[in-house]
């Protein structure tokens, strides 16, 4: 057992009798190792808070947009497309059975004015089951009710940053806001949730009214056939149906409904939240691995240091070499021991750089608060043995090049 040792003792003999060398060596795996971590904690967390925010609208959510071929067979969508209609929403609700809170919508834009306070705002017209589809809830008041949706009443749900803008010193619940040359009665404020996602929900700066009193109140167009156009259209899976299933039905009918011939394009888009969040996870992924190889390349760095180092301090130590072989050691003793001190320098650098690293994801965690930073296991591993690889690595050439010297030479070596 002290023959295995002996090589460990020496290299650690090497590292510590030059205290500064070996802190200056191990500087650039420090940094290396610190950048990997907060970096790629950055990517995590980042990645975490999206798909938080995501989820937060229900994963059984599914989104219907309207939409037209392009040129280059792909989907245009906005703007002046209009395939979507109110009578499509409620096709869906009676047709496919595991359909539930189907909700259309049609987003408008307005001054809003209280007083001397004005802001421009997003209006969207939605029906009831918006709320349920969205798992919106409020801080204070309502949401408005399926009798004020078909009596056309004009009420408003308002998000929290419309409500903190145009009601800076009082309760907006019960108040007026004038839009254009209507006026709506506040009825409830949503809980914060900060900007809407990819323009799915409602956002802290929309208002949401019943759309039987955006009808009256703004220019919602019509199809050819009379019926209303709407923005988007909104709906949950129940719980004993399937995504795709309920994907397939809803695809089938509108094309019936549209009348398209077998050959023609899809008018319109269905994404459902699964597939939102599986393509920000997969895309989140690569951008964390790119940021942790950039900061690897730090790491490069430093593991080419060690090299400059060790084939330093194996010129150093030459006659020392010499000696130890005179008196028996094998290449192997020889090689081993310098293999072992390089280890020892990326190894002490890798567990100071994970130190600094934590320390960087919670001061970032603490002071930046649009950053959310998360520190897993498999990002301190995964620094900690490329740091040790990196160690073996470079440390081997230096190694091998001390093994190889001849004693008598070595002796001779000023």
């Amino acid at each position: 057992m002290k023959k295995w040792l002996e090589p460990v003792k020496s290299a650690w003999l090497g590292v510590i009798t030059h205290k500064l060398r070996s802190f200056l060596t191990m500087l650039g795996i420090i940094i290396g190792v610190g950048a990997v971590i907060a970096l790629m904690s950055i990517g995590k967390g980042t990645e975490a808070q999206i798909l938080d925010q995501i989820e937060s609208l229900g994963s059984d959510l599914i989104i219907i947009s309207p939409g037209s071929p392009t040129a280059f067979g792909g989907i245009r969508s906005g703007g002046s497309v209009q395939t979507l209609t109110v009578e499509d929403a409620e096709a869906i609700a009676e047709q496919v059975n595991s359909a539930e809170a189907v909700s259309p919508s049609y987003s408008s834009y307005s001054q809003l004015v209280v007083g001397k306070e004005n802001l421009n705002s997003q209006v969207n017209g939605v029906t009831p089951a918006y709320a349920e589809a969205y798992n919106i809830e409020t801080s204070s008041g309502v949401f408005f009710s399926e009798y004020d949706y078909k009596r056309g009443s004009k009420v408003a749900v308002i998000g929290s940053n419309v409500a903190d803008t145009l009601f800076p010193d009082t309760s907006p619940i019960g108040q007026e806001i004038r839009m254009g040359n209507n006026v709506v009665i506040v009825m409830g404020v949503m809980e914060s949730e900060g900007g809407s996602m990819m323009g799915m929900g409602a956002s802290d700066d929309s208002v949401l009214i019943p759309m039987t009193a955006l009808q009256q109140m703004f220019s919602q167009p019509r199809t050819s056939r009379g019926e209303w156009v709407v923005s988007s259209i909104s709906l949950t899976v129940a719980e004993n149906g399937s995504g795709e299933s309920v994907v397939d039905e809803i695809t089938t009918l509108l094309r019936i409904r549209h009348q398209l011939s077998l050959d023609a394009d899809d008018d319109f888009r269905i994404t459902s939240l699964e597939e939102i969040i599986g393509a920000v996870s997969e895309v989140m992924g690569v951008m964390t691995l790119f940021l942790g190889a950039v900061a690897a390349i730090s790491l490069l760095v430093g593991g080419i240091g060690v090299m400059n180092i060790m084939l330093v301090s194996v010129l150093e130590r030459t006659r020392e070499i010499g000696i130890r072989k005179a008196l028996g050691a094998r290449e192997r003793d020889i090689w081993s021991q310098f293999l072992i001190e390089a280890s020892f320098l990326s190894f002490g650098g890798g567990m100071i750089g994970i130190a600094l690293g934590w320390t960087a994801s919670a001061l970032v965690n603490k002071f930046v608060s649009e950053i959310n930073t998360v520190v897993s296991p498999d990002i301190v591993i995964l620094a900690v043995s490329v740091s040790v690889g990196i160690g073996l690595f470079f440390g081997f050439y230096p190694a091998w090049n001390a093994s190889r010297l001849k004693p008598i030479e070595a002796l001779r070596a000023e």
